[in-house]
């Protein structure tokens, strides 16, 4: 209860006390906008790595080469932690938003952090809005910041398995023309979510695979393109179940 006592006064403190950088962002983005996207990126990974110290998480990282430096990218991962997030945010290099459920827009500093960041609020029951938020989503890569998703759509309770991959989140590469970055995440739900409500040191192995174009597909890879992702996913979570 110690770690779970010490995060979470730790966010709502760095929530409380960054009113001043988020009204010093407010006015960086009105001169120079790569400049506070580059900011907020490096302060909330900041935040994100000592939260995960104090989690007492080690992280193994594989294939981080793989990840294109002169372009943005369509992120994509399976997903069983909210420590997700942390841990594949702390390892990103240029401005990218997560594509989250609407209701985190309901909650004040976290959500302008949020927007700093350019995260993108989809509303799953209103597919005007979806769209809405996708064509944002293609915007926001063609303009250089990357986007990260979970297309499982919601966090896997069950472990060693994963849920069915929605193919709509996939538009985002292919109507933007980025490439697609696979990232399997092994053991993250033993930091949290295994043994509510503790916080338990935990060893989590993240790999990232090969860029994956989509332009570059044939016809029926492109109209299988989630479950690609899907089987390349879980074919680096299964190879690497043996080094948690």
């Amino acid at each position: 209860m110690i770690r779970f006592i010490c995060v979470a006064l730790f966010v709502i403190l760095f929530l409380i006390c960054s009113i001043p950088l988020l009204i010093a962002e407010w006015l960086i983005g009105h001169f120079n906008m790569d400049w506070k996207n580059r900011s907020s990126l490096a302060i909330i990974r900041w935040a994100f790595s000592v939260c995960l110290l104090m989690s007492g998480v080690k992280v193994t990282v594989l294939g981080e080469e793989n990840i294109p430096t002169d372009q943005a990218v369509l992120f994509v991962a399976n997903h069983r932690s909210y420590f997700d997030i942390l841990l594949t945010y702390v390892r990103m290099k240029r401005p990218t938003g997560f594509v989250a459920k609407k209701e985190m827009a309901r909650y004040p500093l976290l959500s302008n952090w949020m927007v700093n960041i350019h995260c993108l609020f989809l509303d799953r029951k209103d597919i005007k809005q979806g769209l809405q938020t996708i064509l944002t989503g293609i915007e926001k890569l063609k303009n250089g910041i990357s986007i990260f998703i979970f297309p499982e759509g919601t966090r896997n309770k069950t472990a060693d398995t994963f849920l069915p991959f929605h193919g709509g989140s996939f538009k985002l590469a292919e109507k933007s023309g980025c490439p697609i970055i696979p990232i399997a995440i092994n053991n993250a739900a033993d930091i949290f979510e295994d043994h509510l409500p503790k916080i338990k040191k935990t060893h989590v192995v993240m790999e990232f695979g090969r860029p994956v174009y989509p332009k570059e597909l044939d016809k029926e890879s492109k109209k299988n393109l989630a479950n690609l992702i899907s089987g390349q996913i879980q074919e680096m979570y299964n190879k690497n179940k043996n080094l948690v």
